[in-house]
């Protein structure tokens, strides 16, 4: 039996204003769509969600022709890159708002967490939030009161629980409000990437969650997130969107392995093959990490240390270093080597051939999954010798807890590595 059913499902918006963006296209939408029966005028010119080309019409479709079912019981994985319309795609689920075609037909209680404090009034405090989101749901005050103890207990905020949610940190924000939409018997539970914010354990205890509530509950899971590892481990289907559209359905393997391969590395090649923006007075013959000088490498749990080894040969001294980038499929930077940046650390290459080796470690609570390297070699702030995006797939094994301990730059957004 279907929960949940998507037909042809369509969100346009305007960029830069609101509804058609005059009074008269107001009056002539109505005039075609509620009185003549007509189609949507405006539907006709909205062009593909590109993010990277600029509009010539000022409308763009956010999702267009969507179709698919959910059954009861499944846990299916929503991926894509940023701006694929994942998160539009939850909001009309969510009754947040409105599609511009098409139609979804659910079955049952559904509990959203799409953003930090969803659904919360910041002036009561958590428990009243608690009640508040349960009448919402349609649970009796018993039911809640029944369900209170867990909620509270998974989130960990008891000491805060009569505070005003105002107060709270976002992840103590998160923390609540994901354990309420879990708790609180939905038979359809909605997640966005919004579980990022939250700390490493809690993630862990969100997905063991979600995962009993699909096995031993039978509830039926939505699940967006950039975390590969996480949507492999919880979904069994996956769902790939791309500029608004269905680009794959089918099992969560092979949904991860096409996004994987669509958005970055697209073909096995060498990766000095990937340089580009190379200064002329430098040639570089080869690279390689972890002593193989193709574009796919894969790390055990056991292994520390990723080995990048440059060969080339320069007319002009350099001044230099080496620039090492781990990102999700996305190009989410997740850890980064800048040590010339941040710690002044260059090499004085002289002209002719030369060797540059870095041994970089890496850094604790690292998951498992697929990731994506650029690697550069430059001086900081100043200029590149050359540039090498996406020149390596590189799937992680386990977590590094006994490792090296990272270097938090909060300004940047993601781990610094270590190297020695």
């Amino acid at each position: 039996m279907n929960a949940i059913e998507f037909e042809n499902i369509g969100k346009l918006y305007q960029l830069g204003s609101v509804g058609t963006g005059t009074l008269s296209h107001d009056l002539n939408r109505w005039w075609q769509t509620k009185i003549l029966g007509n189609e949507d005028p405006y539907l006709e010119i909205g062009e593909t969600n590109d993010r990277t080309r600029k509009s010539k019409s000022g409308f763009v479709w956010a999702l267009r022709d969507i179709s698919f079912n959910v059954e009861e019981g499944d846990v299916v994985g929503i991926i894509g890159p940023n701006g694929a319309g994942k998160s539009t795609l939850l909001k009309i689920l969510s009754h947040i708002t409105t599609p511009t075609t098409g139609e979804i037909r659910g079955w049952g209680r559904i509990a959203s967490l799409l953003e930090v404090g969803t659904g919360f009034h910041p002036e009561m405090t958590g428990r009243e939030n608690i009640f508040m989101n349960g009448a919402i749901l349609g649970m009796t005050r018993h039911e809640i009161n029944r369900k209170l103890e867990d909620i509270v207990d998974f989130a960990g905020i008891e000491r805060y629980l009569d505070t005003p949610v105002k107060r709270y940190s976002s992840g103590m924000r998160i923390r609540l409000g994901f354990s309420i939409a879990a708790f609180l018997e939905p038979e359809i539970l909605v997640v966005d990437e919004v579980l990022a914010v939250g700390d490493a354990e809690f993630q862990k205890k969100a997905i063991g969650r979600m995962h009993d509530l699909s096995q031993g509950a039978g509830r039926t899971v939505l699940f967006v997130s950039h975390n590969m590892a996480a949507v492999r481990s919880l979904c069994r289907r996956g769902i790939v969107l791309k500029d608004g559209q269905v680009v794959y359905d089918g099992p969560v393997g092979e949904a991860i392995e096409h996004y994987i391969s669509g958005s970055a590395v697209l073909e096995d090649r060498k990766i000095v093959d990937c340089i580009r923006n190379k200064k002329s007075f430098v040639d570089i013959s080869k690279i390689l990490i972890n002593g193989t000088e193709l574009n796919k490498t894969a790390l055990q749990p056991h292994q520390e240390y990723l080995d990048v080894i440059i060969r080339g040969n320069t007319r002009e001294p350099l001044r230099c270093d080496v620039k090492f980038i781990i990102k999700k499929a996305d190009g989410t930077p997740m850890a980064a080597l800048i040590e010339g940046r941040y710690k002044g650390k260059l090499m004085e290459v002289a002209p002719g051939p030369f060797e540059i080796r870095k041994h970089i470690r890496l850094p604790r609570y690292m998951a498992n999954g697929d990731y994506v390297v650029d690697l550069f070699l430059h001086q900081p702030l100043i200029q590149d010798f050359f540039t090498a995006p996406n020149c390596l797939r590189l799937h992680i094994e386990g977590f590094y807890d006994e490792y090296a301990t990272p270097i938090v730059l909060r300004n940047e957004g993601f781990i610094g590595l270590q190297s020695e």
